[in-house]
């Protein structure tokens, strides 16, 4: 069948906007779930007065911060203003300010609905497990149509009016940038909560997790949000935005050669097929009999099937390459297999979990031990799904002709996260439901309907586990690709300068090995800086709980009229967490830049496969981890090994919070720092082949 790239840019924004359309409708039909518990109500204002408090003063913050990045950008970007043509530094600006506004976006999308699904869900949990996991599920999907949406058609835009990929990569650089600040600075501040509330309220006293005495218990709350909802909303938009920024700058060197956009055209028509997948399987999601973990598995297989069949009916429509179409769907199978090992490590009706919770009787040692055996265990499946990804990809597209094999790597990461709409969906109704099951407990609706939301928690528990695998599988693929890009932009910038371009990088070269050994050590450092922003803010948080229930009488024992100074704890974690956010980011980006001016593109190629490979590896372990220890906290409570207030229920409190910033601050943040990095290195190449020292 005939076409133009204009074709998929117009089918990009027309799926764009009907994703627009069908989540306005779900925002609609949430807010029209019944409510009508006073005590909910004003709990849940509390909740949302406060994450927007936080969202408000996080984007003023980071709002200087982009403002006075793009004036370094327009000036060095995509090569210095006073050696290039000044346009196209103007039109990096504009694509650098766009990437943060619409990641800006997708945080405040997922909070608005966050902030009402919640209430909605705790009183759905009345009348049944059923109502409750819709409205949990459809607040979750809002969030994930809308990113998503603005995903596709940010991209089809930058493409349309600059109709260069080079800017799609300032696009992806600011869209990386905002989500890597507000990854750290939304999970420094909700850990704070969760860990100062777990370790005064159920350790110290042996009060409820959502006891409303507990002075913690709506900034832990309003955590959920501002980092499980809105810096996952941001980190998931910008991984999507890489993916396909890496896969349309190798696709256009491809165009070039061999005329025609048939690889740029194939990238927007696969992305907007993903997309339409999500839009049909999350109308089709239902629970059924296996409870709420199946049902939200269930939608994410659903959803890969309906993509396999579009994106193979446009392959033979458009008569694209078929190898290509493999290595997407190779990519996508591996992103499930992914899942699969997450949730197996992570799932409280497995043994890891069980052993944990078992191995938590005998003292918080053992269930720390036990956590970090299984945490590095998993770490295993994925890494080598990733590896397979990127072999099987590669080889499958060598045989099409030069630079076709790393093409098919980055299609496996547009494959993986093809279905990123559904995959978001499932991540924020975790939040969500978390909200929920305080709401339940803070508004007296009764053990039955508590027990019902503990069951919507561990679902979602298990599920973020497995989005925070799909997200790190994706963000390896990604850069592995970014990787590609990475030669592409320094071999035409070698052309311009009249110097030799690269084709791969030798670790036997002292600056390639330069460069690899300082990318090991930057996600260490990367996520020490993060716990030790979590460790000092709830050292902080902690004193102030104390100092609550020293001062206000009757507070301890519960007396009616004792009510907790909420607010003052929600100041100290966003007064924390912006004080903190900054430097570890900061750190990232002038390491990146220190080291390509020392040793130019063969130390960054080298930085940038050292900073790859540890970078997985601890996001996966962290991720896991943490969820495992979670979940082995529930299961504790749920009864088994002694149930609340046991010995073993204290230890595993405490491999919980050790968990909490694992999995929800550094873990998911080192992906984003990842990105950030390998697009840092793309876009300053030129810079680092004409300034580097050696």
């Amino acid at each position: 069948m005939p076409y133009t790239f204009n074709t998929f840019i117009v089918i990009s924004v027309a799926v764009s906007l009907l994703s627009f359309g069908c989540a306005m409708w779900l925002n609609s039909w949430v807010k029209a779930q019944p409510s009508s518990n006073a005590k909910i109500a004003e709990v849940g204002k509390l909740i949302r007065d406060g994450s927007h408090t936080f969202l408000r003063q996080e984007y003023i913050m980071l709002a200087k911060f982009a403002g006075v990045l793009a004036i370094v950008v327009g000036v060095f970007l995509p090569r210095p203003i006073w050696h290039g043509n000044p346009i196209d530094n103007i039109v990096m600006i504009f694509s650098f300010l766009a990437g943060c506004v619409f990641s800006g976006i997708a945080g405040i999308i997922g909070i608005r609905i966050a902030t009402i699904a919640n209430v909605k869900t705790a009183e759905a949990a009345v009348e049944g497990m059923r109502p409750a996991f819709m409205a949990g599920f459809r607040g979750g999907a809002v969030m994930g149509l809308a990113v998503v949406g603005s995903t596709l058609l940010g991209v089809a835009s930058i493409m349309f009016i600059a109709k260069d990929p080079t800017a799609l990569l300032g696009f992806s650089f600011g869209a990386s940038t905002l989500a890597l600040f507000a990854k750290a600075g939304g999970g420094i501040f909700t850990k704070t909560a969760d860990i100062s509330a777990d370790l005064v309220g159920k350790v110290e006293l042996g009060i409820p997790e959502d006891d409303p005495r507990n002075p913690a218990v709506i900034a832990d709350n309003v955590g959920d949000n501002v980092g499980d909802v809105a810096g996952m909303g941001a980190d998931l938009f910008d991984s999507n935005v890489a993916s396909m920024a890496a896969a349309l700058v190798l696709a256009t060197v491809l165009d070039r050669t061999a005329g025609g956009m048939a690889n740029s055209s194939m990238v927007l028509c696969y992305a907007a097929a993903g997309l339409l997948a999500s839009v049909i399987g999350i109308f089709l999601a239902r629970m059924g009999k296996g409870g709420p973990t199946q049902a939200l598995n269930n939608s994410t297989y659903i959803t890969t099937g309906i993509y396999a069949v579009l994106t193979a009916g446009a392959t033979l429509l458009f008569n694209f390459e078929w190898r290509i179409w493999g290595a997407s769907i190779v990519g996508l199978l591996v992103g499930v297999v992914i899942g699969f090992a997450s949730d197996y490590f992570t799932d409280d009706s497995k043994k890891p979990v069980q052993n944990t919770a078992k191995a938590s009787e005998l003292g918080p040692a053992f269930t720390i031990l036990s956590g970090i055996s299984y945490g590095l265990m998993s770490t295993l499946p994925a890494l080598v799904g990733i590896a397979v990804s990127a072999l099987v990809s590669y080889k499958l597209c060598e045989p099409i002709g030069e630079g076709y094999a790393m093409f098919g790597i980055a299609m496996s990461a547009v494959g993986m996260l093809s279905i990123v709409g559904m995959i978001i969906s499932n991540d924020a109704y975790g939040p969500i439901v978390d909200n929920a099951r305080g709401l339940a407990e803070m508004g007296d609706l009764g053990e039955d309907v508590i027990e019902i939301a503990d069951s919507l928690d561990s679902a979602g528990n298990t599920v973020k586990a497995i989005t925070k695998g799909f997200a790190i599988g994706a963000a390896g693929l990604t850069v592995i690709a970014l990787l590609g890009a990475f030669i592409s932009e320094v071999n035409e910038a070698a052309i311009e300068l009249g110097v030799p371009g690269i084709t791969g990088f030798d670790i036997m070269d002292p600056t390639v090995f330069f460069g690899m050994l300082v990318g090991v050590a930057i996600p260490a450092v990367f996520s020490a800086m993060l716990i030790m922003g979590v460790d000092r803010n709830a050292q902080r948080m902690v004193e102030e709980i104390h100092r609550q229930f020293d001062e206000i009488p009757g507070l301890k024992e519960g007396h009616p009229d004792a009510v907790p100074e909420y607010d003052k704890c929600i100041e100290v974690a966003t007064t924390g967490a912006l004080r903190e956010l900054i430097p570890a980011g900061l750190t990232v980006i002038l390491i990146t830049l220190a080291v390509g001016f020392i040793g130019g593109v063969k130390a960054i190629g080298g930085y940038l496969c050292g900073n790859i490979v540890t970078g997985l590896l601890l996001a996966l372990f962290m991720s896991n981890a943490g969820g495992l220890w979670d979940n082995a906290k529930k299961y504790v409570e749920s009864g088994h090994h002694g149930g609340k207030g046991s010995e073993a229920h204290k230890a595993a409190v405490v491999g919980d919070t050790v968990g909490d910033p694992f999995k929800d601050t550094s873990g998911p943040s080192i992906n984003t720092q990842i990105t950030v990095v390998s697009l840092i290195s793309s876009l300053a190449a030129t810079l680092f082949l004409a300034f580097s020292i050696f």
